[in-house]
């Protein structure tokens, strides 16, 4: 990781030439592609299959409006899905709901908020739509029109809200990871089939285009046999300067490390508005900006409202290591950091990129889902005090079978791919994505945006993408396949993450297939999948915590099967 612009540039060319195939319709998709970065609807419709429209939109409700939930609703197309209503606890995610997170550029771009979404000019306006509700239990027993909901809540609410919201005969669509157990995740899958609904699971990969034409590319073997995957997903979190551990109003922590930071904040903020109205030259949008953004600070404040009603919702005061005071509002701020609500950084970040290796692993088989063999993994928190008992370090050992794996010869039995995955803070060192080691060549993918392709040890054929977006140029410099003018123009036209696309394919299920009973409409990412990623990211956890070594038992993998990595069998009967 970390490459040259250069080397990043003529990767990205030669992978765009290496991956395309005479079997992509190319001038429907580059029209399509172009339609939808115009529209700022998906690019699946005219990728994966589904059609561009629906004759409705879904009507949706939204349980968790947080970081992830807010990027949720900035990802639907409202051609889709509809969203009548939304449930969070805090008022901080209640008003970025509405507004947009104006914290930053790049924050806004992913959490524009449903008024931008939908166009609706004020808050008042958009309340006329969208029923707001405090938990999402209220949503549920309230709302009598919806067709589905969207949960992103905290991991540790997954299975109940969703078995919740299934046998109100609603479909859903939950973020990741599917749940906190094994166990959980195939309770949520045996209440799907009897509700006959859809249950999706947000692993956006499934939907990312550039994902899957690097599936295209091993399947056709351009990489010659597969031997080795690396991934990684390193961040620069510190004590006192970490993302998972967001400041909250003083009043509920005074001792708290990040103690003061939001007043601080308001009243440089406050005082750069003030300076702003002041000044004759400043501009109207600048102050308008401002104005957000002060507004967006209050509202986080205003979390010190519900700073003893969180337990009322089963948020809880706790002494960690016998030193560290939590007060029940901090369990449910910072979610990510407590076991008891998260499933760490493998459940968080790990999940997704196992969830890619898994889909490379496969491509080497032809397109055949291959159940991992073992993981040894080691977890630590070398750099943080007791202000969390999720691990901060996260290193991992997998083995897959390759093609012509066999256990009981004595050659064939040591045919496997090896997985290496490390998550740690503290150093954000080549940052995130995957490699992938082949016999003639080597696949690197960054960020989920960027893949660079090369050729054992030198960079394969060069071809170079430019021009503009409007329009794109293929060079060739001498020979080159003309096929891949069409991924090399998608190159250049941008890729998306896959979260618009992964949410329009489960409204596009719903519309087409309500019973959840014809195989071949079924979102990418149903409950069998989500269940396999659940089952790597946790049992990983737990060799982890015991510095040891897992084989995975296939029966895991079964949604009918009782047999668990954590020894609890899934028991519906215990949602009443």
């Amino acid at each position: 990781m970390n490459l040259t612009a250069e080397n990043r540039t003529i990767g990205m060319e030669n992978f765009a030439a290496a991956i395309a195939s005479p079997l992509v319709r190319r001038e429907f998709l580059l029209q399509g592609i172009r339609q939808g970065i115009r529209s700022g609807a998906g690019q699946g419709a005219h990728y994966f299959g589904y059609e561009a429209s629906i004759e409705r939109p879904v009507r949706v409700g939204v349980l968790g409006t947080g970081d992830e939930g807010s990027v949720l609703i900035g990802a639907v197309n409202p051609e889709f899905i509809e969203i009548v209503a939304i449930a969070d606890i805090r008022p901080y995610n209640i008003h970025r709901a509405f507004h947009g997170d104006w914290y930053s550029e790049a924050a806004w771009s992913a959490r524009p908020g449903l008024m931008a979404k939908y166009g609706w000019k004020s808050e008042d306006e958009a309340r006329r739509h969208v029923r707001v509700y405090a938990h999402y239990e209220e949503l549920l027993e309230s709302e009598r029109d919806i067709e589905g909901v969207i949960i992103a809540l905290p991991l540790h609410l997954h299975a109940v809200a969703t078995i919740a919201a299934l046998k109100r005969g609603l479909h859903v669509f939950t973020e990741k990871l599917m749940g906190h157990s094994v166990g959980e995740c195939k309770e949520m899958a045996q209440a799907a089939k009897l509700a006959r609904r859809h249950l999706a699971v947000g692993h956006q990969r499934h939907y990312n285009i550039l994902y899957d034409h690097a599936v295209d590319l091993i399947r056709r073997g351009l990489l010659g046999e597969l031997h080795y995957i690396r991934a990684q997903w390193h961040r620069g979190n510190l004590p006192g300067n970490d993302s998972w551990q967001q400041p909250m109003p003083q009043s509920v922590k005074p001792d708290d490390v990040l103690a003061g930071t939001l007043e601080r904040e308001l009243q440089a903020w406050e005082r750069r508005l003030k300076s702003l109205k002041s000044d004759p030259k400043a501009s109207p949008s600048e102050i308008e900006l401002w104005e957000k953004r002060v507004a967006q600070k209050r509202a986080q404040l205003a979390d010190a409202q519900i700073a003893e009603s969180v337990k009322n919702w089963g948020y809880e005061d706790a002494i960690i290591a016998g030193i560290y005071r939590r007060p029940a509002i901090e369990e449910l701020i910072r979610w990510r950091l407590w076991d008891r609500t998260s499933g760490g950084l493998m459940a968080e970040l790990g999940s997704h990129q196992l969830d890619a290796a898994g889909l490379f692993v496969a491509a080497a088989h032809g397109g055949k889902k291959q159940l991992p063999l073992s993981v040894a993994a080691i977890a630590n928190r070398p750099i943080f005090p007791p202000d969390r008992d999720v691990e901060s370090h996260v290193h991992c050992i997998f083995e897959f079978p390759a093609p012509g794996y066999n256990p009981k010869h004595p050659v064939d039995c040591h045919r496997k791919i090896v997985v290496a995955y490390s998550s740690i803070n503290g150093n954000g060192w080549g940052g995130y994505g995957e490699t992938v080691f082949g016999t003639e060549g080597t696949l690197i993918l960054e960020r989920e945006l960027e893949a660079l392709l090369f050729r054992t040890h030198e960079v394969s054929s060069k071809v170079r993408v430019s021009g503009t977006q409007e329009r794109p140029k293929l060079e060739l410099w001498p020979e080159g396949d003309p096929t891949s003018a069409t991924i090399g123009q998608h190159a250049l036209l941008g890729v998306t993450r896959g979260y618009t696309e992964e949410l329009e394919h489960w409204a596009w299920c719903i519309r087409r297939n309500p019973e959840a009973s014809d195989p071949d409409i079924q979102p990418r990412c149903r409950p069998e999948v989500g269940l396999a990623d659940a089952v790597i990211a946790l049992t990983a956890n737990m060799a982890a915590r015991q510095a040891t070594r897992i084989e995975f038992d296939p029966r895991w993998f079964d949604p009918e099967s009782s047999a668990t990595p954590e020894g609890r069998a899934p028991d519906l009967a215990r949602y009443g």
